[in-house]
């Protein structure tokens, strides 16, 4: 049997399904940095880094949290908390249906999880952005629970840490969602006035206005490397100035040379440079 025909046998065909029907989906991964092909499990264990390229895959907030807090100490509030669809906003979907699909794909009713959690053993309250809820974008929910985690930390005396991954203020809530500029502002300088730390933690993306308001005042800014962090995106800023933008620019590296931020943090150590700040505030 010559090889060409072997390849068009039909029993060699159904013999290479049956096989690869017995191979669990999810195994492998190809990084969309470097292109190579990664094992899923080798990923997960590496904190959704890739062990080739370094590249910093998004991650969940539960992950996140499961990353900077130590293990069995947080505790969430405000779990229910719930829009009530204020604009009755409509496009191509009702905004009604945008949100049960959110809450159907992630089982929450907001991107946002705050709480209190201990970071090697001291009691922190935490926001917590996650971007695969309606990309991250901050509503008038999300801009309660960063506005209740800063007063938990103002209550009780303890460091407040929010993370950031939006893409902005969420259209569909117009001026309400806006407003959270101002009132999670407000919640930071109060942190400020009473001497509470206040550390920023930037992801990939941290934009909009989330970018205008809490996410660029921390006592400390940290960001993880090359995160998108800006404003306004790199096109719509070309088209107004009519300029092209510099390489890089609006990531982290661009911003930690220009001030912008004040470190850049691998992800496998951001948890004890987090703990470092909070116990050099702490003193």
């Amino acid at each position: 049997m010559s090889w060409f025909n072997s390849v068009k046998n039909p029993k060699i065909k159904n013999a290479k399904k049956i096989q690869n029907d017995n191979i669990p989906e999810g195994l492998w991964k190809k990084c969309v940095s470097c292109s190579e092909v990664l094992q899923t499990n080798r990923l997960t264990d590496n904190f959704s880094v890739c062990p080739l390229c370094d590249h910093h895959y998004r991650m969940t907030a539960s992950e996140r949290i499961d990353l900077l807090v130590d293990k069995g100490t947080f505790k969430e509030f405000g779990k229910n908390i719930s829009t009530k669809n204020p604009l009755q906003f409509e496009d191509k979907r009702s905004y009604a249906e945008r949100l049960d699909k959110a809450n159907k794909a992630t089982g929450r009713t907001d991107g946002t999880i705050c709480g209190t959690g201990d970071v090697n053993g001291k009691k922190t309250a935490f926001a917590v952005m996650d971007f695969s809820y309606m990309g991250g974008s901050m509503g008038v929910v999300t801009g309660e629970k960063i506005t209740m985690a800063m007063e938990m930390g103002a209550k009780e005396g303890i460091p407040v840490v929010v993370v950031t991954c939006s893409g902005g203020a969420r259209m569909q809530e117009g001026i309400l969602s806006l407003m959270q500029m101002a009132k999670t502002s407000a919640a930071r300088k109060k942190l400020k006035n009473l001497g509470v730390p206040y550390i920023s933690i930037l992801t990939d993306p941290t934009t909009g206005g989330c970018a205008a308001s809490f996410s660029m005042l921390g006592d400390v800014n940290m960001a993880e490397p090359k995160a998108l962090i800006g404003f306004a995106g790199p096109r719509v800023i070309e088209q107004s100035i009519r300029q092209t933008l510099p390489e890089g620019f609006q990531r982290s590296e661009f911003l930690l040379e220009h001030g912008f931020i004040d470190r850049i943090v691998h992800r496998t150590k951001m948890k004890t440079e987090l703990s470092f700040f909070i116990n050099m505030f702490g003193k």
